[in-house]
Order: C-alpha cells, then sequence, then structure tokens
C-alpha cells in the first residue's frame, strides 16, 4: 500500500534506538526525509548512515536533550533551518518506571517533565513548521500501562496518560488546520535497552530476554498477564503501525488512543 510519504518531511525524537529508530528506519524506507533527534551523537551517527543507505538521503541527526527545554528549543531550531516545513512529528520520548515510596518530589518533577513537558515542547516547536506544510500529522507515544496501571511505574504511567490526554486535546484544537493527531501505546516491545535491563531476570528462570516468547512467558509467570499473541512485540511492529498513522494514507483517524500490546492492556 503506497502511503504517501515520498518527500515528507519527519522528525522523530528519540530516534536513535529502540522504537524511535524502527520508525525512523521505516519512514526513510517509505522515502520520507527524517530528522533524527536523541542525546547521543553515536547512536544518531549510526541510525543516520542506516537512513542513508536505504536511500534517504537528506536525513540528518539533531543532539537534543528533551529533559532540557532550551536543548529542545534550539533542536527544532536547526530543523527549521535546513527545512521551511514539516509533515510529521513522532514523538517517542519516555522516562524511567519507580515505586510510590521510592520516588521523592525531585523524582516525580523528573519524570514529568521527560515524559509530558517533553511532549509539550517538541509540539510547541514544530507547530510552526508543521502549520506552513500541506499536510500534517502529529503521533505521541504513551504506554499500554495508562489502561491498567502497576506500582512499578506509577510516576511514569502518570506522565503518559497526561500525554495522552495532550494529545487528545491537540486532535480537537488541530483539525481545522488539517493535522491529524494520534497517540499510540506499545506494550511489551522487545528492544536493546529491555534486553539489556532484564536481561539478569529473566536468566534466573532460564529465559532468554532476547526472546519474545521467552519474555512473554515471564511476564505470565511473574504478574499473572500475558498478550493474545503469547509474545512479546518487535520495535518494527510499533512502526508500522506508526508510519500509517502519520501518511497521508490515514485521513481520518485522529484523537485515537491506540494500543499495540499483541492483545494485553499489561505494560
Amino acid at each position: 500500500m503506497e502511503l504517501g510519504l515520498l518527500g515528507a518531511r519527519a522528525v522523530v525524537t528519540g530516534g536513535s534506538k529502540g522504537m524511535g529508530r524502527a520508525v525512523a528506519e521505516t519512514l526513510a524506507a517509505e522515502g520520507a526525509a527524517v530528522a533524527v533527534m536523541a542525546r547521543g551523537q553515536d547512536a544518531i551517527d549510526a541510525c543516520v548512515a542506516a537512513l542513508h543507505a536505504a536511500g534517504s538521503a537528506d536525513s540528518f541527526g539533531v543532539v537534543t536533550d528533551f529533559a532540557d527545554a532550551g536543548s529542545i528549543t534550539a533542536g527544532f531550531a536547526e530543523v527549521a533551518e535546513r527545512w521551511d516545513g514539516l509533515n510529521v512529528l513522532v514523538h517517542t520520548i519516555g522516562p524511567q518506571g519507580g515505586t510510590f515510596e521510592n520516588l521523592d518530589d525531585a523524582a516525580w518533577e523528573d519524570t514529568l517533565n521527560l515524559g509530558t513537558m517533553s511532549t509539550v515542547r517538541a509540539v510547541r516547536a514544530a507547530l510552526p513548521m508543521l502549520r506552513t506544510a500541506e499536510w500534517g500529522r502529529i503521533v505521541t507515544f504513551a504506554a499500554s500501562s495508562i489502561r491498567r496501571p502497576n506500582n512499578r511505574t506509577i510516576a511514569y504511567t502518570a506522565a503518559k496518560s497526561a500525554t495522552a490526554s495532550i494529545t487528545k486535546t491537540l486532535a480537537k484544537e488541530l483539525g481545522a488546520a488539517g493535522i491529524l493527531v494520534n497517540c499510540v501505546c506499545p506494550g511489551t516491545i522487545v528492544s536493546a535497552s529491555f534486553t539489556e535491563n532484564l536481561a539478569p531476570w529473566l536468566a534466573a528462570d532460564g529465559l532468554d530476554a532476547t526472546d519474545p516468547t521467552d519474555v512473554m512467558t515471564w511476564i505470565k509467570d511473574k504478574f499473572g498477564e500475558s498478550a493474545s499473541l503469547g509474545r512479546a512485540g518487535h520495535p518494527e511492529e510499533i512502526a508500522s503501525l506508526t508510519a500509517y498513522l502519520v501518511s497521508r494514507r490515514n485521513g481520518y483517524v485522529t484523537g485515537a488512543t491506540i494500543n499495540a500490546d499483541g492483545g494485553s492492556d499489561f505494560f
């Protein structure tokens, strides 16, 4: 199916690793130029090299710290210097977890700053460019835990719930301008960082943290929840949904909060 992304200009935040990189690569494969925004120069360089190799010669990277309001403003100013318009913003940034009694005020503020305010700032900075383009799309990332919270991610889920709410309201505000705004809520997705963090825990039970079926087996055993598909997801599966939502092929889906979790509401 032709998505109509050939020649589009897209910003992907957190685009150097995991789901963000999968989104960047998918958009580039569809013919879009992608501005990859993330903190680490080395990871950005590796991602941009892959985008160039895939034929997206106009893709580039911008070092941006989404915990820093000034860095966000400067990052989008750099994009605006290169491009006179923007079609797509995909904001994937998210904070870490933590239980209620282990989070002090500073930790709550940091989580809400990165998990919610980074969304506000990114959209605010991108909007002038989105408004000048012929068409525009925004996709934010929340999490399936906003529909079934758990005590290990209380601040994270609060931040992502706010992101989902902001996204819904933005869809109402920007609809008249033809800018479609949606929120994707990934479930358990096997990425490099996920594997690194959980490998020791799964290994203790004789399971492989890189195997989506083993990951879901562990989650079912420890938390009593599983996905209908019996496995965790891949970053590319989140990217394919996101690519449709930000494409010109999508002409009527806006204000939606969409789970992509293999049939489970477990985070």
